[in-house]
């Protein structure tokens, strides 16, 4: 079924409110502690919490109004359900700030593995979504693979060595624009092997 099309600000505030949200209440929360049934726990995992049905009922809402939502967003929405639940669960922060790096690991193991059968499978998440020959796509799949391993790598740097004010702004904004840029550098490569039909190659 084709995507239906929204008001691209709405899109926009469904694909990145949840995010936005989740760095304003850890704004409002980080000093705080909370005491509920005798267990103290801290800002950090309120706000993961809350931050699970938020992009849960974001994603839902992306897909009634446009009619489909992509593969990475589901496997993202299964991964923060699953370390978001451990970490309230377990009153442990630390499985929360793994979450990126397991998502990106992920993402660039699966990408690698199309590789080395000589496929882009990031074509088939994309769903048609760039106008690329083959070498194009193959091109974009080996260095979306190698951005993905190393923002993987990234993320457990900061967390591991940094404060979590410094993961938390990271999260919200730096994994945001380091994403943005990537595909910024990207002109070239789309301009050589771009295609005028989003399904050739």
């Amino acid at each position: 079924m084709a995507e239906r099309q929204i008001n691209p600000k709405l899109k926009t505030a469904l694909d990145l409110g949840p995010v936005v949200l989740f760095f304003l209440g850890y704004i409002a929360l980080r000093d705080r502690e909370f005491v509920i049934g005798g267990t103290a726990y801290s800002g950090f995992v309120l706000i993961t919490a809350a931050f699970v049905p938020i992009l849960a009922l974001s994603t839902l809402a992306l897909w009634r109004l446009t009619g489909s939502v992509s593969k990475m967003q589901i496997v993202t929405l299964v991964l923060v359900v699953v370390f978001g639940g451990l970490t309230v669960w377990l009153n442990d922060e630390r499985f929360f700030k793994m979450k990126p790096t397991l998502i990106y690991l992920i993402f660039g193991g699966l990408l690698g593995i199309g590789l080395l059968r000589g496929q882009s499978w990031l074509k088939l998440v994309m769903d048609g979504m760039i106008p690329l020959d083959s070498e194009g796509w193959m091109i974009l799949t080996r260095r979306l693979c190698f951005f993905f391993l190393a923002l993987a790598v990234l993320n457990e740097i900061i967390w591991r060595s940094m404060s979590t004010d410094a993961w938390v702004t990271f999260k919200t904004f730096g994994l945001t624009l380091a994403i943005f840029a990537f595909f910024m550098t990207q002109s070239r490569l789309f301009r050589d092997h771009g295609t005028s039909d989003p399904d050739e190659g």
